[in-house]
């Protein structure tokens, strides 16, 4: 029987440690290198996967994650709902992620990195989608990566 990836991640870990980094960190030390192509982690397991989220359910989020608990780290592609249009698509086979509230800023040092958007999976479809208790944040570059950046970062 092999074992898990999230097994093998977290045997490598000492006791105690966990992936639980700030939203200034997500944006600049993960997502931003993630979107250059400057992403590297020598020889260790990267701590996020990509995931495409249109097709993952967020109930098989945590088989698909590559490290933590209750909580799941991933990068995903932008899905525009229209070619042409600025809205994103956010659904699944079972439900879709509907924003809620308004966008957060994401600071380091005083200055804008990104923004991040708190969103809850709906079961079904629009307007009659039942509301569940799955939560998740996507965090987004603003600035000088914004426009050539189709990729986000989830959690």
């Amino acid at each position: 029987m092999s074992m898990s990836f999230l097994s093998m991640v977290e045997t490598e870990l000492p006791p105690g440690f966990r992936f639980h980094p700030r939203d200034d960190e997500l944006i600049c030390d993960y997502l931003a290198p993630k979107v250059t192509g400057k992403v590297g982690f020598s020889g260790r397991r990267p701590p996020m996967v990509d995931v495409d989220l249109n097709k993952v359910e967020p109930w098989d989020l945590p088989v698909t994650a590559s490290v933590g608990g209750k909580e799941w780290y991933f990068y995903s592609l932008k899905d525009r709902k229209y070619a042409t249009g600025q809205r994103t698509n956010r659904a699944t086979v079972s439900g879709y992620w509907k924003a809620t509230g308004k966008d957060r800023v994401v600071a380091r040092r005083g200055a804008l990195v990104g923004m991040r958007k708190t969103l809850v999976f709906y079961q079904g479809r629009a307007p009659k989608g039942r509301k569940t208790e799955w939560v998740m944040h996507e965090y987004r570059l603003e600035g000088a990566h914004e426009q050539a950046s189709k990729v986000i970062s989830c959690h």
